[in-house]
């Protein structure tokens, strides 16, 4: 036991509690990964966060601040109300990936894939040729 408690270092920079009896790398083993991961996955994490609050504040922006398409009278919230309703997914999503970062950290499994970024391309690919469509079909009328 460590003068500061029952946590001692790990050769791998975790810390393992003198209770603990799985041996690593048995299933079901768990150690605090080095804090330098954590607080990277933290940071991941808040990156998400960002990116979900500025999905959703340009949402509202396009709803209530940009003038009306002429002829779309729709334009604004079909262009809108998708990047807040993305937003608020992305908020959730981060969270499990945070989650599923984590708990792969502590058993010594590789890192999951993220789909996020995938997705969060094509949501904005997406917008962006509805944004088009929008411009076209309101020059038109």
């Amino acid at each position: 036991m460590s003068p500061w408690g029952a946590e001692t270092a790990s050769a791998g920079g975790g810390a393992t509690s003198d209770h603990e009896h799985l041996e690593a790398g048995a299933p079901g083993a768990e150690t605090e990964p080095d804090a330098r991961y954590t607080l990277a996955n933290e940071r991941t994490f808040l990156a998400w966060n960002r990116t979900a609050l500025a999905l959703v504040v340009a949402g509202l922006g396009i709803v209530q601040l940009l003038p009306p398409f002429p002829g779309v009278p729709w334009g604004r919230h079909v262009l809108g109300v998708p990047l807040i309703a993305f937003g608020a997914v992305v908020g959730v999503a981060a969270y499990g990936e945070l989650r599923r970062n984590q708990t792969a950290m502590r058993r010594g499994q590789p890192l999951p894939r993220s789909l996020l970024p995938r997705v969060l391309a094509g949501v904005i690919t997406g917008v962006a040729v509805l944004a088009a469509v929008v411009l076209l079909v309101s020059a038109v009328r």
